[in-house]
């Protein structure tokens, strides 16, 4: 079996399981919601991250006010999750230069928003796919890579070079959702520590799961 169809009975077994349109578990009503709310689930869970942003959403209300506040003060609203002070930083620099550069809204190309601080390609695919429609890439977090390499659909262990492979291999119109996916499996059933074989939809296709 090839890596498009291998990825075809993947997106086809995995959207029958978790029933919905593929999204991001994180919280949002706006893109820069959506994009502060990622900047913060590095080394975080979105658990986690969807506690922290209800008072800090209602607290700052606008772009404006995340670049008008200094990243000290910021860093204690955000205390809860990892590394809050260099995240601090990012988000209140973030703030400014979409205030500064981008006329105080979240930019609509991975080439643009990639030039923003605290933002790297999985946070700028996200933000595309979730916050504006738009397949630029496929997010790839720790679930993505690691399901990725179980599976067989890449020998890689760098994110860019996995999603590289992944979207060699994958139609356009899913690359989204087949983040997604992989990450709701992650979580529910192919755990790192503890992988649920016999309640994977994908174990009879899985390398991993026949050692």
């Amino acid at each position: 079996m090839d890596r498009p169809e291998k990825i075809r009975i993947i997106l086809q077994r995995l959207k029958k399981a978790y029933d919905g349109k593929p999204r991001t578990a994180l919280d949002f009503t706006t893109p820069f919601e959506l994009l502060v709310a990622t900047i913060l689930s590095a080394q975080t869970t979105d658990v986690q991250v969807n506690k922290v942003t209800p008072g800090l959403f209602k607290k700052y209300r606008t772009i404006e006010a995340f670049a008008n506040t200094p990243p000290e003060k910021l860093a204690q609203d955000i205390r809860s999750v990892n590394f809050f002070n260099n995240k601090a930083k990012s988000i209140q620099r973030t703030a400014a230069m979409i205030r500064d550069t981008f006329g105080g809204k979240v930019p609509q190309t991975m080439e643009e928003l990639v030039t923003l601080p605290g933002v790297a390609r999985k946070t700028a695919n996200i933000v595309l796919h979730d916050a504006f429609g738009k397949d630029e890439g496929i997010a790839v977090d720790t679930h993505v890579k690691r399901l990725a390499k179980l599976l067989g659909l890449t020998r890689h262990d760098d994110p860019v070079k996995v999603e590289q492979d992944l979207l060699a291999a994958t139609p356009r119109r899913s690359w989204g959702a087949l983040s997604h996916l992989l990450i709701y499996h992650g979580r529910a059933v192919c755990q790192a520590r503890k992988p649920k074989h016999d309640a994977c939809v994908l174990s009879d296709i899985c390398p991993s799961a026949n050692k």
